[in-house]
């Protein structure tokens, strides 16, 4: 990933910089060709003006100075000068062929007089469209109106001709008035001739080529640009490879994070995970609520039931224990066989009161669920559903990761967490018994009743036990059509029957049943 990512900053870096050379060298190219342009237009201009005076002086000397040096200096105007000695050109005669000698010598410039009236010895005018036009309009204004200018041309060149207005002078009237082959004699002074255009074309190529900067900075970025986009293809597979591989990783994590989530608290999960806290090997001592609850007789109750029905009965009862404490904020630490071991005040706390009030009503609810639960199997067709004990404690543990840097659990330890479990072993089938710790968190909304103190093995002090008070309306009771028997027992109780002192009475029958038989099984 290291690689490919080097080698993409790589690429984007050569991208950048042929980009940046193409903006800069924009400006110096289109310097470069303007510069071009003008050098190349002012050339054009120079040769244009140079060839338009070389055939004006030629035809001058040839048609007016020769002749008239020929003719010992006497001069006579006239559109017939080559019959006569000493005849010099007329004006209109003058543009006429002064017109013929600049086509003759380049292309690129043409000028033309044209007339609606021309002499009887020559031949008429073909007009263009354009001409026609600037004469009509020139006739219409002959004075407001200097000249008219007609742009056109095809994929290959372009043509500028511009017309100006022949207007008759004072000899001209005279002149053409008088002559015999005027095609009109009545002309007037300020009245138009006819017309004469200059029209200058120039090839497109020539233009194109002065560009010629410009061309080589558009092949330049042609080439910039394909490599460019080639490149910014490669890398937009390399991407969408890229992508779907991060894809695919990130479902794959996203299962690995489903699955592992089952293993881990909810709360150390989301510590790792989000937080990106406890992934080493850590510690510390905080004070926790801790909980351990066991199931009575299970090895007993096992005997009793397939495999499979076990199997069953065992996982919807570790489900459901596990979605109350969830609900309740424990942090569930194992599952040992059937016992479940959870705490309270780590990764997150609300304080060592609130802590304890809410495992004890953890462990409250749990039992109640339990109660349904049992009712639930026993219509299923298990005889002898669970039984749970519950202990609680309030104290210092040890909690954080403990193994090595290859494996991990995530635990508490200590002395406080191992009287929870001596609290759930003295404790009643259904019923909850806690320390004098956590019972004075809760005194005010659980009621519950100490027991004889007692000393537990590797519990230096002496501990003073409460045993929670349940409400014995809502336990479950055998129907008396169906009383309890057993081999050596036969149990039938009314509870909706007893008054005070019957209920005493069974109690005390019931604990003293109870402690004979731990004694004769030597539970402690």
């Amino acid at each position: 990933m290291a690689v490919g990512t080097g080698r993409w900053w790589s690429g984007a870096a050569l991208q950048s910089g042929a980009i940046t050379l193409v903006v800069l060298l924009l400006p110096i190219c289109v310097w470069l060709d303007l510069r071009n342009l003008s050098d190349r237009n002012l050339r054009n201009q120079a040769e244009t003006l140079n060839r338009v005076v070389n055939a004006f002086r030629q035809y001058y000397s040839t048609n007016v100075v020769s002749r008239i040096m020929d003719a010992g200096g006497a001069a006579h105007p006239t559109n017939l000068y080559e019959d006569r000695p000493g005849g010099i050109p007329i004006p209109a005669t003058l543009s006429i062929e002064l017109a013929a000698a600049l086509r003759s010598e380049q292309d690129s410039v043409a000028y033309r007089f044209v007339s609606e009236y021309p002499f009887a010895n020559r031949a008429s005018h073909n007009l263009t469209e354009f001409e026609r036009s600037a004469l009509r309009r020139f006739e219409a204004d002959p004075v407001g109106l200097a000249m008219l200018t007609d742009v056109s041309g095809g994929l290959r060149d372009r043509q500028v001709t511009v017309a100006t207005p022949v207007l008759m002078g004072g000899g001209c009237v005279t002149c053409h008035n008088a002559h015999p082959d005027s095609p009109k004699t009545d002309w007037k002074i300020g009245d138009v001739r006819g017309i004469q255009t200059f029209t200058v074309s120039q090839p497109l190529t020539l233009n194109i080529w002065s560009f010629q900067w410009i061309l080589t900075y558009m092949a330049f970025s042609a080439l910039v640009a394909v490599a460019v986009s080639t490149n910014l293809f490669k890398r937009a597979r390399e991407f969408q490879a890229l992508s779907r591989r991060l894809i695919e990783q990130n479902s794959f994590l996203s299962e690995v994070s489903r699955v592992v989530s089952k293993y881990i608290p909810t709360q150390v999960f989301d510590a790792i995970f989000r937080s990106g806290a406890g992934r080493g090997i850590s510690t510390e001592r905080k004070k926790l609520t801790v909980f351990f609850s066991d199931i009575r007789n299970f090895t007993a109750t096992t005997e009793q039931l397939q495999p499979e029905d076990l199997t069953a009965i065992l996982n919807e009862y570790f489900s459901e224990m596990s979605a109350i404490a969830e609900a309740h904020g424990a942090t569930i630490d194992k599952f040992i066989g059937d016992a479940i071991v959870a705490f309270f005040g780590d990764p997150t706390s609300q304080g060592v009161r609130e802590d304890a009030r809410a495992c004890v009503r953890m462990a409250i609810a749990m039992q109640k669920r339990l109660r349904e639960l049992n009712v639930i199997w026993r219509d299923r067709g298990y005889e002898h559903p669970f039984q749970v004990r519950i202990g609680i404690n309030t104290g210092i543990c040890n909690v954080g990761n403990f193994g090595s840097e290859s494996r991990m659990d995530y635990t508490i330890i200590g002395a406080e967490a191992n009287l929870a479990a001596r609290l759930e072993s003295i404790a009643e089938p259904g019923g909850i018994v806690m320390s004098y710790e956590t019972w004075v968190h809760v005194r005010d909304e659980v009621p519950a009743q100490a027991m004889e103190p007692v000393r537990f093995k590797g519990i230096a002090r002496e501990v003073v036990p409460y045993r929670w008070l349940t409400d014995d309306r809502e336990v479950p009771v055998v129907p008396e059509d169906k009383p309890a028997v057993g081999q050596g027992m036969t149990v039938s109780i009314d509870v909706a029957d007893l008054d005070g002192s019957g209920r005493l009475e069974i109690e005390r029958i019931l604990v003293k049943a109870r402690d004979v038989l731990r004694g004769d099984k030597g539970e402690g």
